[in-house]
């Protein structure tokens, strides 16, 4: 044994406790079952629901608008006596963005799906932008033809109305109202089939409001109905997003009904924390009270 002392080892540092990443911060989508086997979705996300004509993809859109609403603080709104009062929330606002249709539509066709309880809270709290007098402008749509508070054309000069105008609206309503929000985009489809579209201007928005997203820390839902855009299209905006939920119908064997189906398709921080047991797709319905909820978890 020497008689040297020993050399002193490596000094470590004493590890500082960090917050939580914000990547691992969740928000829930306000569907039960749905939000029990994912723990929400990341916060900043900006997700595509992209489904078949029908298939539930505007009805999730809507549940959660619902829910967070009645999961949002007392100075926000009151909760309706039969509203199916989810997981807090915690978005500050819920902002609908809608393409071509006017608020009044929108609330109507919210009465039909949820019952006259719903209409009421919605419009006090939601914070609702319509894009319609930007994206009929430069089309051939009478102004008697319009269904909406005021004229689709009144007080607007056709010759400063370009292509890419309803997108500027659309990103001055995201930075007004995107930050700890819930916010809904009715829908990209609009925007890929107006005259004079540029689908290479969608996709690159998209991913720009990806990068955008993730400093204002809600969730962004884009709606996309499947089969409109050019298969190349499709697959350029489902690779700009952070995740995309699928819907599609579904006919089991030998029988005739069809049946509605939701499958994460893309999401690499869900997916990535799911055994693989729990990879599968959920079977859907909408209830007038409940909105949109899953009736069974199936492996595929």
């Amino acid at each position: 044994m020497s008689g040297h002392p020993a050399a002193p080892g490596p000094i470590v540092a004493p590890v500082e406790p960090t917050a939580a990443p914000r990547w691992a911060a969740r928000r829930p989508t306000g569907v039960p079952d749905f939000d029990t086997l994912t723990g929400g979705l990341p916060a900043g996300s900006v997700v595509l629901l992209f489904g078949e004509a029908g298939s539930g993809h505007h009805e999730f859109a809507l549940t959660s608008a619902v829910r967070a609403l009645a999961a949002a603080p007392p100075d926000r709104t009151s909760v309706p006596a039969r509203s199916p009062v989810g997981p807090r929330a915690g978005y500050s606002r819920v902002a609908y963005i809608s393409v071509t249709r006017s608020r009044r539509q929108v609330l109507d066709e919210l009465a039909a799906a949820f019952g006259t309880g719903y209409p009421a809270e919605i419009d006090q709290a939601i914070a609702f932008h319509d894009l319609s007098p930007e994206y009929f402008s430069a089309t051939s749509v009478p102004a008697a033809w319009a269904t909406l508070d005021r004229p689709l054309l009144a007080a607007r000069d056709p010759s400063t109305s370009g292509g890419g105008e309803p997108l500027e609206r659309l990103a001055a309503a995201l930075d007004a109202d995107g930050p700890e929000s819930l916010v809904i985009v009715d829908a990209l489809t609009d925007l890929l089939v107006r005259p004079g579209a540029e689908p290479e201007a969608l996709v690159a928005f998209v991913k720009g409001l990806r990068r955008q997203a993730k400093v204002w820390g809600g969730l962004v839902y884009l709606l996309l109905t499947r089969g409109v855009a050019p298969a190349s299209t499709e697959h350029a905006l489902v690779d700009s997003v952070d995740g995309v939920l699928s819907f599609g119908w579904s006919r089991a064997p030998n029988r005739s009904e069809r049946r509605r189906v939701l499958e994460i398709e893309k999401f690499l921080t869900v997916l990535a924390h799911l055994p693989e047991e729990r990879h599968g797709r959920f079977s859907i319905r909408v209830h007038p009270l409940t909105g949109l909820v899953t009736t069974q978890h199936e492996r595929i």
